[in-house]
């Protein structure tokens, strides 16, 4: 019976012991959310270790709001780190909007923080406006020459439009299509290198902001370069094609011809090879005749005289004249 007792009471330090070192765990914690006001008990610092949330990060989140005048409840806090928010970075974006008399309140943090956007980044930028750099943007005006634009666009965030808002990679491409739009409406590209202000009127008058997390505050051409002639280069390319097509004509023609004279030179043949074939027939119906009595001997000398004389009067035309 002694040694049943003797073996619980040792149980029941070990178990005593165990709690001890679990609670001694949170104890430095629980006694900085004290002394800090923050209110955070044992319980639920051994809730969030079960829940596997580290005791830590939500207690320094609770301390900071509480110091700050704008305390969180703790459950809340949990919630957005289980649900992969930056709990610190929620609570240092609601202090430094509270300090610029900005609105934002936590609900609005978490879900821009969710949205997967910096909030601490955005509401300094909505204190310190944001400077962006354009690429450089090529455009034509209407007389053909090609000119280089680089702009700077001041934007300041939008706490209300960060969550469904389009970023920045949507403001820098709409303003390249501003800047299209107006160098290429320019009669001249002299009137934008005299007036490069022109540009940035026009593409801030088209309210290129909407639907955006930033408000354009102003933009500045920053350069201004001439480019190649595009006007004289197309010119170029259409004449050179031009020439091509009218060498591709000529040369059809060309073979058509050629394909014409060799019709012609073959029907020439064909009726010299007819003559050849006739002129070899004129014997033999010579001597038929002769046979059937159709042709006396003394018309067949006539032709035979006839044909001599002929032959002379040929010669005796294609000789030279004698000097």
């Amino acid at each position: 019976m002694d040694t049943i007792f003797a073996i619980g009471i040792v149980i029941a330090a070990i178990v005593i012991i165990i709690l001890l070192a679990f609670v001694g765990k949170f104890f430095s914690l629980w006694l900085q959310a004290l002394f800090s006001k923050a209110n955070v008990s044992i319980f639920q610092l051994i809730g969030m270790r079960l829940r596997k949330v580290p005791p830590q990060v939500i207690v320094e989140a609770r301390i900071l709001s509480c110091k700050a005048g704008l305390p969180v409840d703790t459950n809340l806090l949990e919630a957005h780190y289980l649900s992969r928010g930056n709990v610190l970075r929620v609570i240092q974006a609601l202090i430094a909007a509270n300090k610029a008399n900005i609105k934002l309140d936590f609900k609005e943090a978490a879900a821009i923080d969710l949205a997967g956007r910096n909030v601490l980044e955005a509401v300094q930028m909505s204190v310190n406006p944001k400077v962006i750099t354009t690429p450089k943007v090529s455009a034509v005006a209407l007389d053909g020459i090609q000119l280089h634009a680089v702009t700077r666009i001041t934007v300041r965030a939008s706490i209300q439009k960060l969550v469904g808002g389009a970023g920045e990679e949507t403001v820098i491409a709409r303003v390249g299509e501003g800047i299209v739009s107006s160098i290429g409406s320019a009669q001249s590209h002299k009137e934008v290198l005299e007036n490069p202000n022109m540009i940035s009127k026009k593409v801030l008058a088209s309210g290129l902001d909407a639907g955006t997390a930033f408000e354009i505050l102003s933009i500045d051409i920053a350069d201004v370069d001439v480019g190649q002639n595009i006007g004289a280069i197309l010119e170029t390319d259409r004449a050179e094609a031009d020439k091509k097509i009218a060498q591709a004509k000529a040369e059809e023609r060309r073979a058509m011809a050629y394909a014409a004279e060799q019709e012609m030179k073959a029907k020439v043949m064909e009726m010299k090879a007819k003559l050849v074939e006739a002129e070899a027939q004129i014997p033999m119906a010579m001597a038929t005749a002769l046979r059937d009595g159709k042709l006396g001997v003394m018309d067949y000398y006539n032709m035979k005289n006839i044909e001599a004389d002929t032959q002379m009067r040929k010669e005796i035309g294609s000789a030279p004249e004698a000097k």
